[in-house]
């Protein structure tokens, strides 16, 4: 079994707190984590557990033996009530880990039940460097902590880089042996795993209208959320629209980014940037199948930030530190793809799919370094195989370090 950054984080709120929520989308690996720790184990997928759990909820609980996975717990809802009796009753750390492909603490009915009694813990597809069993350092935390000419850096490998832009985080996409069978799950993925989760958790009157938004939304990837233009090529009304959106980040298919505001004489956009988690549904539904559809995609620009966007999370999530991530837009477009802030620094991230990097690449990055009160560090992401000065606190970085 391949290591998870996440395992240890499980083990480590376990110990602190009564219940613990890992939610994230399906088939990233959740229960393949849970089901090898050594704790009583139970799926909501079972028609037997769920039909007792759902008729008696109260009872079900006190009749488990603790401790307890209860595994895609947003198919009952109702047992948060019964946890939360429970966990008031007698107070055990550890004795309920929750699984969830859904963010069912976000749902009306569930998000109340256990405030102030749950750690929830947000899971994502496979990074990089998980793909590579390479879990030990967190890419994030040595950019803030280390002198980046100094960071070292693997040989960087752009078809390797390719590779994973193309095949994303899924392990079940990463490890099929052809481009047709990787085609083939995506397609049962989207049309299996995202339509029933969607039903699970919210009104879906009518799935050709869901699966059409989806078709618009998913080439947006990268782009500033525009609501009406989506709702125009969709023919759907406003409501229906952010229905639609709000159901999709509940799945954790996509992430609204927000923008990021400083007094600093800017107006900025106020709009979002939407993006899907994963690069490798991306891509699938871009029409990328290999090397050389990326490479003359009209899209790949906004595929390689994608890429860089999932991977940036990925280890914010799981940094040890506290860390706000945002992109940057102002009305006379001035723009950096993205901002990690962490106290009183900022990373300030440029993604070019290009094997060169000139001093006009810095140019919004420097502005920003000018005008923000923050220790800004500007970096553009390239193809190259070296880490390159650009002056001072501005770097060229190969998007190999990624992995």
């Amino acid at each position: 079994m391949l290591k998870r950054v996440i395992q240890t984080e499980i083990e480590s709120a376990l110990k602190i707190s009564p219940s613990v929520l890992v939610a994230g989308a399906r088939q990233i690996g959740k229960s393949t984590i849970v089901q090898d720790m050594d704790r009583e184990y139970i799926v909501m997928d079972d028609i037997t557990q769920l039909e007792a759990a759902t008729h008696d909820p109260q009872g079900y609980i006190k009749r488990i033996a603790k401790p307890v996975t209860i595994d895609e717990i947003q198919k009952a809802p109702q047992l948060l009530s019964a946890i939360k009796l429970s966990v008031d009753q007698n107070r055990v750390n550890g004795d309920f880990l929750l699984t969830g492909s859904a963010n069912i603490l976000s749902l009306k009915k569930s998000n109340e039940s256990l405030a102030g009694r749950v750690i929830e813990l947000t899971m994502y597809p496979f990074s990089a460097k998980e793909k590579n069993q390479d879990i030990n350092v967190n890419f994030v935390d040595q950019l803030f902590d280390e002198p980046i000419n100094r960071l070292a850096i693997k040989k960087p490998q752009p078809e390797k880089v390719k590779q994973f832009v193309i095949e994303g985080g899924y392990p079940l996409a990463f490890m099929m042996s052809t481009a047709k069978e990787r085609f083939l799950w995506f397609n049962s993925y989207i049309s299996t795993y995202i339509e029933r989760d969607i039903r699970s958790i919210g009104e879906l009157r009518d799935i050709d209208n869901f699966i059409r938004f989806f078709n618009v939304l998913a080439p947006q990837s990268a782009k500033i959320l525009n609501k009406s233009n989506i709702a125009n090529d969709t023919r759907l009304n406003s409501a229906t629209v952010d229905n639609y959106l709000s159901l999709l980040e509940k799945v954790y298919q996509i992430y609204l980014l927000k923008p990021y505001y400083e007094n600093i004489g800017k107006t900025f956009i106020k709009s979002p940037k939407v993006y899907l988690t994963d690069s490798g549904i991306s891509s699938h539904i871009l029409g990328i199948k290999d090397e050389k559809d990326l490479e003359h995609s009209k899209y790949r620009g906004d595929v390689y930030e994608t890429f860089v966007f999932a991977e940036l999370l990925k280890h914010i999530t799981y940094s040890q530190s506290v860390m706000e991530f945002f992109y940057y837009r102002t009305q006379d477009k001035k723009e950096i793809d993205f901002l990690i802030k962490k106290q009183g620094e900022i990373l300030a991230i440029e993604v070019k799919a290009s094997y060169s990097v000139k001093p006009i690449d810095f140019k919004h990055i420097i502005d920003f370094q000018n005008r923000s009160s923050h220790n800004v560090t500007g970096l553009v992401f390239y193809h190259g195989d070296k880490i390159v000065s650009f002056g001072d606190q501005l770097f060229a970085v190969p998007l190999g370090s990624l992995l």
